[in-house]
């Protein structure tokens, strides 16, 4: 009798330990705190206001970046910038840090702000368009398996469905001034995109962090530019933007 009461109180334990399992997990992407990656666990992802978004499982680049992500209406995006040195076949994208050398390149290459690595660590790396284009990169993928470059259109999407559109920059930009130095914006990330001033490369020198984000789409302006994405220091906006294709700036992937 007594090992059916044991056997009985067991199944019983286990039950409402389950049961309060799929309860923490079926709330946890509702709150900023409680959800990060194993592999990655101190990216500052805190956010004022009701979220926008949520968090969606966390992605691994071909060279072991672990990133979170983002889910915002019918979009999933990665929530950090990316720092891959290869396309996701394996083969390496080239690290060119001659600026004489950066400025006459058609194909793909990157390089760190400052080309400090601890820089590309915490902000990513800088890529010339060229590495987003299937033309010009040979036909690869920058981005995770599953993953692409988003479209000028794709940036549209995400940027109405966060709407306020005076304000949309406010609500895609990390809080706080540690990384947005002397900003006198009060983010609130509710998008939990988390918006970094990862600066960029203008062919002839760098723009510093600490003061604008840039970020590619795949879409065209001309046979020598592109349209990108920016967030700057003391606008409350994001901004649309076509820049020299041979500029360094960051990338986001949202999935396929």
């Amino acid at each position: 009798m007594k090992k059916i009461i044991y056997t009985v109180l067991s199944i019983l334990m286990l039950t409402a330990c389950k049961k309060e399992t799929t309860q923490a997990n079926s709330t946890s992407n509702t709150n900023s705190n409680t959800n990060t990656c194993i592999d990655n666990p101190n990216i500052n992802f805190s956010s004022i206001g009701t979220p926008v978004g949520k968090f969606g499982d966390c992605i691994k680049d071909i060279d072991g970046n672990s990133y979170k992500t983002v889910i915002i209406g019918t979009q999933t995006w990665m929530a950090e910038n990316l720092k891959t040195s290869k396309y996701n076949d394996g083969s390496i994208i080239p690290n060119i840090k001659d600026f004489n050398q950066w400025g006459e390149l058609t194909t793909g290459a990157w390089r760190n702000n400052l080309d400090n690595d601890s820089i590309g660590k915490i902000y990513g790396k800088l890529y010339n368009w060229y590495v987003t284009n299937s033309i010009t990169n040979g036909n690869k993928n920058v981005c995770p398996a599953g993953w692409h470059i988003p479209s000028d259109v794709e940036w549209s999407i995400l940027i109405n469905y966060i709407g306020e559109d005076t304000i949309t920059g406010i609500k895609m930009r990390e809080v706080g001034t540690k990384k947005w130095l002397n900003s006198k914006i009060t983010a609130s990330n509710t998008s939990l995109f988390t918006g970094i001033p990862s600066g960029a490369c203008n062919g002839k020198s760098f723009e510093p962090i600490g003061y604008g984000s840039y970020w590619w789409s795949s879409s065209e302006y001309s046979q020598s530019q592109s349209w990108g994405r920016s967030l700057e220091q003391d606008k409350k906006n994001i901004f649309r933007y076509y820049d020299p294709k041979h500029y360094g700036e960051s990338i986001r992937c949202i999935k396929d």
